[in-house]
């Protein structure tokens, strides 16, 4: 089959995970067909997207320059991408002590940040009944995962390697939604100002911000 595209990237609409993916590729200029999933017609559970990725979650990648190589796994997508298309290394880093640190930030995003603030807005707003304990738990996680996070960004620019990385960039996606988490009385700039500040600085990075311009545009056509 012929693909006029680089990638498929198999991704949803309002979901936080694809659109990390989205910013990097649209920072290293790398052209995808964005196939969205309904998730409540079940298409990500549908026996060929699970295929693809037989977790049955978004975002998924299909390299057709490389075989139609697939992967799946926001993280992993990531770091394939630095490693095969980021030939100057711009979005991590050559010196392979800043390398790991920016591997350490990502995986501190994709097993805390995510999953934490996933459960905050699942027993707020999905969830079948409120249970005041749960939601109290995730919404103090939330604020823990911005504590560690204030606690470095208070003494330097950047989680690693000194500039803006893909550690930067998988914050995104969930740190825009931190007043819907936290509720209208949380002041993100007044509670964690360092954090605060640096989020603003990634939201100006042009991928980042080419990026959530479309997921708007998304949101909007529905």
């Amino acid at each position: 089959m012929s693909h006029g595209k680089h990638f498929t990237l198999y991704s949803h609409t309002g979901g936080p995970n694809p659109w990390k993916v989205v910013f990097l590729l649209k920072e290293l200029g790398l052209d995808y067909e964005p196939v969205y999933l309904d998730f409540q017609k079940g298409e990500h559970k549908a026996p060929g997207y699970l295929k693809v990725n037989p977790n049955g979650r978004v975002p998924a990648l299909i390299d057709h320059k490389n075989n139609d190589f697939t992967i799946w796994e926001s993280g992993a997508i990531l770091l394939y991408l630095v490693d095969k298309y980021d030939t100057e290394k711009k979005y991590t880093s050559t010196n392979e002590t800043e390398k790991y640190q920016v591997i350490q930030w990502l995986f501190f995003q994709v097993s805390g940040q995510g999953p934490y603030f996933g459960q905050a807005a699942w027993f707020q707003v999905f969830h079948p009944e409120k249970i005041p304990s749960a939601i109290e738990r995730y919404q103090n996680e939330v604020k823990r995962v911005l504590g560690v996070l204030e606690s470095v960004l208070s003494k330097q620019e950047w989680l690693a390697a000194g500039k803006f990385t893909i550690a930067d960039l998988a914050f995104v996606p969930w740190n825009n939604g931190i007043s819907f988490l936290l509720g209208p009385d949380f002041n993100f700039e007044k509670e964690f100002p360092f954090t605060y500040k640096w989020h603003q600085k990634v939201l100006e990075v042009p991928g980042v911000k080419a990026g959530l311009a479309e997921k708007d545009r998304l949101a909007a056509a529905k």
